[in-house]
């Protein structure tokens, strides 16, 4: 199961530089990276360079859930790639993030995340990315 996918695509009012840098901006990612209502992030590091780690704690309320990853490939403010890693993934577990200049002034953004441990992990996912990216949308705008 582990060659299973998601996609999630959302147009972002916000200019394509601002919604690439949001990424690798711990400030920021500690704004937007909410998969879940209730869902808080206390911690967020990131080394943005390629080779570097990010970090980032997710608060439930009930459990604080270690996230992080290494940047694969910075392609500023087009392209960027890195491994995911949390309790819920397996090795080789890889997010895609293209950004396109919308031509008014927004970013459409594609997110691509393989490697999913079960169906259910993937599902789960597909919910947690969506409410990220509408959370983005919020905060980059």
């Amino acid at each position: 199961m582990s060659d299973m996918s998601i996609t999630v695509n959302r147009r972002i009012s916000a200019p394509v530089e601002r919604v690439f840098n949001a990424w690798l901006d711990p400030e920021m990612l500690a704004r937007f990276m909410i998969p879940a209502e209730g869902v808080k992030v206390p911690k967020a590091e990131s080394d943005a360079r390629v080779g570097g780690r990010f970090s980032i704690i997710m608060d439930t309320g009930e459990n604080e859930i270690p996230h992080g990853g290494e940047y694969k490939a910075i392609d500023r403010h087009s392209k960027l790639v890195f491994t995911w890693e949390s309790p819920f993934s397996v090795e080789g577990s890889t997010v895609t993030l293209n950004f396109a200049d919308s031509g008014d002034g927004g970013t459409d953004l594609e997110l691509i995340h393989v490697k999913f441990p079960n169906e259910e992990s993937r599902n789960n996912h597909q919910g947690g990315w969506t409410s990220i990216l509408n959370k983005l949308s919020e905060v980059a705008a």
